[in-house]
C-alpha cells in the first residue's frame, strides 16, 4: 500500500524514489515488523492470559517442562500480524509471488490456530490429528505450487548447490517435490519448537539467507553473473523474508529463555511453510537442506527414532526430537538452545558460500 502511494508521488517528491528499491523496502519492512512485534507483545501476552490461552505440556516430555504449564501460548498469532501488515505495506501488490507466499503463510496460520485451539479448549496436548494437519498442509502447498508452475510458468528444474552447471529436470514430478519441501519444512519447524526460542533462532538465520538469495534470483544481472537461476518478479520475496526476520526478532525478545510466551502451532507451522515456499519460489530448493539443517536434523531424529523402535524394538535417542535427547543428557535448556543457534548460523553461512563456490 505505502509502496504504491509513495511510488505515485515520486514525480513531485524525488526523495521518495528510494522506495522503488527492494533493498530499502526490505530493511524498512524488517524494522516495521520488529516494532510491531516488540511493542504489541506485552499487550498480546496479557490478552492470552486473560483468555486462558495457556500451554498444555505433554506428560511424556522431559519432567523439567512440567513447570512451563500455564505459560501463554499462541503467540504466533502476533507474529502472523507482524508479518502480514508490513508485507502489505511495502511489497508491490501486483507481484504474484506476494499472494502465493501469503496464501501459504495465512493458510498455515489457520491450520495452526485450529490445532492450538483444540489443544487448549479440550485440554488435549495432541490437538488436531496429524493426518488432518498433513492433509490440509498438502492441499495448500499443492495449490500454491501448481499456480506457480502453470500460471507463473516457474521452471520445473532444480539447481544443485555448489555445482555451476548441474541441473535436474523434474518435469511433472516437480510438483510433489515442491510440496514435500513446503510441508516438510513446516512440520520440521514445528518439531523444533520445543524449547524457549529454539525454533526462532534458526528461522531468523534461514530467512536472512533467503532475503539475499531471493533478491539475487530476481535480479537478472546479478543472477547471470553468479550463474544462478533468474526468476522474474521473485525479488520481492526478499522483502517478505526480511519481514519474517523482523517479526521473529521482536517475538524472541519475549520468547527467549525463560519464555514469557510460546508461539504455538499458529506460529511454527506458517513460519516453516513460508520458509519452504521461499525456497521453492526463489528456485533454491535443495539449498534449504543446508541452510535449514537444524530443522532437517530435528525431523530426521524423529523419523529414525520411530523406525528404530518399530523395526528393532529399541530407541536410538533418549527422547526425540533430538533437543530433548540433549536435555536428558544433562545439558541445561539454555545451552541446548544457544548451541543449536550457533549451528544454524554456521549452516546459514555455509549456504551462502554457494554464491561463489560453484
Amino acid at each position: 500500500m505505502l509502496y504504491h502511494i509513495f511510488y505515485s508521488l515520486v514525480p513531485k517528491f524525488g526523495f521518495l524514489n528510494v522506495t522503488r528499491y527492494i533493498t530499502f523496502r526490505a530493511i524498512v519492512s524488517l524494522l516495521t515488523a520488529f516494532i510491531i512485534s516488540l511493542l504489541l507483545s506485552p499487550w498480546f501476552i496479557k490478552k492470552l492470559k486473560h483468555r486462558q490461552m495457556k500451554q498444555v505440556v505433554r506428560n511424556d516430555g522431559p519432567k523439567s517442562h512440567l513447570s512451563k504449564t500455564g505459560t501463554p501460548t499462541m503467540g504466533g498469532g502476533l507474529i502472523a500480524f507482524a508479518v502480514l501488515l508490513p508485507s502489505l505495506l511495502w511489497i508491490n501488490w501486483l507481484n504474484p509471488y506476494l499472494w502465493l507466499v501469503l496464501g501459504v503463510f495465512l493458510s498455515y496460520v489457520l491450520i495452526g490456530f485450529t490445532d492450538d485451539y483444540l489443544k487448549i479448549h479440550k485440554k488435549n496436548p495432541e490437538g488436531l490429528s496429524g493426518k488432518m494437519k498433513l492433509f490440509w498442509q498438502t492441499v495448500v502447498a499443492t495449490l500454491a505450487t501448481c499456480l506457480s508452475v502453470y500460471y507463473l510458468d516457474s521452471p520445473t528444474y532444480v539447481y544443485v548447490p555448489f555445482f555451476k552447471n548441474l541441473i535436474i529436470e523434474f518435469g511433472l514430478a516437480y510438483i510433489p517435490f515442491a510440496v514435500f519441501i513446503i510441508v516438510g519444512t513446516s512440520n520440521a519447524v514445528n518439531l523444533t519448537d520445543g524449547l524457549d526460542g529454539l525454533a526462532v533462532g534458526p528461522i531468523i538465520a534461514a530467512c536472512f539467507c533467503y532475503t539475499i538469495l531471493a533478491y539475487i534470483s530476481g535480479h537478472s544481472g546479478i543472477a547471470s553473473y553468479l550463474s544462478f537461476p533468474f526468476v522474474n518478479n521473485s525479488g520481492e520475496l526478499a522483502i517478505f523474508a526480511a519481514t519474517m526476520i523482523g517479526a521473529c526478532l521482536g517475538f524472541l525478545w519475549y520468547n527467549t529463555y525463560p519464555a514469557q510466551v510460546f508461539m504455538g502451532d499458529v506460529g511454527s507451522l506458517p513460519l516453516g511453510g513460508a520458509l519452504g515456499a521461499l525456497a521453492v519460489f526463489s528456485k533454491h530448493e535443495l539449498l534449504l537442506a543446508i541452510i535449514g539443517g537444524i530443522f532437517v536434523l530435528e525431523a530426521l531424529s524423529v523419523i529414525t527414532q520411530v523406525l528404530s523402535f518399530k523395526l528393532l524394538g529399541r530407541r536410538i535417542f533418549k527422547m526425540a526430537p533430538i533437543h530433548h535427547h540433549f536435555e536428558l543428557q544433562g545439558w541445561p535448556e539454555p545451552r541446548v538452545i544457544v548451541r543449536f543457534w550457533i549451528i544454524s548460523i554456521l549452516l546459514a553461512l555455509l549456504g551462502l558460500l554457494s554464491l561463489k563456490i560453484r
